[in-house]
């Protein structure tokens, strides 16, 4: 059967879809194994952002396993295969990429299908098939190529702000990979990271403006072909990465994002095929021990009534750091704790990753706003997270609010936890003016 053909039978176009390439076999009994229950649709924080629900997960696994069916049922091998036409396979692709990957919907499944690896296999599919990602995502793997981070910037913008009194060793046991959204966005992030560190007298070294992006956009975007450039560029930057913290004697790498902390702890391991030299931590899992051992002593009582929003990468593939943030914002003096109805595992994502950001920004902005609100709906003065994304996220939805004029400018303030842990041990953060 010749591919790409120019029409079939009802005047569109067709494309002649390998619905096999890069999905394991698991996987495609996971297709099969979908119940059409449709418990995830009530939990898909995307479908309630957007209010469609051929964004939820059924939709597409069940549109997905159509494909199959399409072109490899006995009905096809007797009747002959139907063909997917190219409009509804962009169709499909954009419910896909809307996705965050946030992995509520393995969460609820009760037939335990792993959805986020699905989801990454299924966008690798439309990657190797040149038709995916979706819109501004095919920019990252030029851009991270080229100057090793998906924003646009010089490599010595990651360091050439940070304070001259900050005290970073050139080879310690403790590394800090700051990550390019809290080294070129989120800046305050980083530099409450290193001043905490300075305080507790944890020696750290940092890769400096050597230190390149973690990868994380392009492995959720599909973007890890198999014997081709992308493959070629994730595994880059885990080596690259990798290699300069062990030469600095790195034991312990500690990540104040957490999208690079999954990322170096799971992905990082499957690329670099060997035992790497040190563990990965979020800098949350360090403080919360450093409290239990009664070393930090706070400066500041900051009275403010908070709810902690968990970053999807700090839960699943085994991670679930979930007890530490509570317990450092819950030893924070002065801070009123209360927690949103969705939480932990169940917690409604801030609509940022999955490169949705990027892609879809107005859906990430909605999911984001569904966010602000659950922490209203707990008179929270303050939304928090463990992740300078979430934070960049939440805060856009949280000025949205205010421009609607729905919020009041000194209204649900988002915050980082190292920033508030820093407000209270009464550490300078302050950045001079660009």
């Amino acid at each position: 059967m010749s591919k790409n053909k120019d029409s079939n039978s009802n005047g569109k176009n067709e494309k002649d879809l390998d619905v096999f390439r890069a999905l394991q076999p698991k996987q495609l009994a996971e297709l099969d194994a979908c119940t059409r229950c449709g418990e995830c649709e009530e939990w898909c924080p995307t479908a309630d952002a957007t209010d469609d629900m051929e964004v939820a997960p059924r939709s597409k696994i069940l549109r997905w396993r159509d494909y199959v069916n399409r072109k490899h049922s006995l009905k096809s091998k007797i009747f002959g295969e139907k063909e997917i036409t190219e409009e509804e396979l962009e169709e499909f692709k954009k419910d896909l990429y809307t996705c965050t990957t946030c992995g509520t919907c393995e969460e609820v499944c009760p037939v335990d299908i792993h959805t986020v690896p699905l989801w990454m296999s299924m966008r690798q599919n439309l990657v190797l098939q040149d038709v995916g990602p979706y819109e501004r995502q095919d920019a990252f793997l030029k851009l991270i190529d080229k100057l090793r981070n998906p924003y646009q910037e010089d490599p010595e913008e990651r360091v050439n702000w940070i304070p001259d009194d900050v005290e970073i060793q050139d080879e310690a046991e403790y590394g800090y990979y700051i990550g390019c959204t809290a080294s070129l966005r989120q800046r305050k992030v980083a530099l409450a990271s290193m001043r905490i560190l300075n305080y507790l007298d944890v020696p750290f070294t940092i890769l400096g403006d050597e230190e390149e992006c973690c990868g994380s956009v392009l492995w959720v975007t599909g973007q890890v072909r198999s014997g081709s450039k992308e493959e070629r560029i994730v595994e880059e930057l885990a080596r690259n990465n990798v290699k300069k913290f062990e030469e600095k004697g790195v034991k312990k790498v500690l990540h104040s994002c957490a999208g690079c902390y999954r990322t170096a702890k799971v992905f990082w391991p499957r690329v670099v095929d060997r035992e790497i030299g040190f563990e990965n931590y979020h800098i949350a899992e360090l403080l919360a021990d450093k409290i239990r051992n009664d070393e930090i002593e706070w400066k500041k009582e900051l009275d403010y009534e908070l709810t902690y929003h968990d970053p999807c990468h700090l839960r699943g593939e085994f991670l679930e750091v979930f007890e530490d943030p509570r317990y450092v914002l819950e030893n924070i003096p002065g801070i009123h704790f209360t927690e949103m109805d969705r939480n932990r595992e169940m917690a409604r994502c801030c609509g940022a990753g999955g490169g949705v950001k990027a892609g879809l920004p107005d859906v990430a902005l909605g999911s984001a706003t569904n966010r602000c609100e659950d922490a209203l709906d707990k008179d929270a003065e303050i939304l928090s997270s463990a992740c300078p994304f979430c934070k960049t996220n939440m805060s856009d939805a949280r000025d949205e609010l205010v421009n609607q004029g729905e919020l009041d400018e000194d209204e649900l303030m988002v915050e980082d936890l190292v920033i508030l842990v820093a407000e209270a041990l009464d550490l300078d953060i302050e950045l001079e003016e660009e």
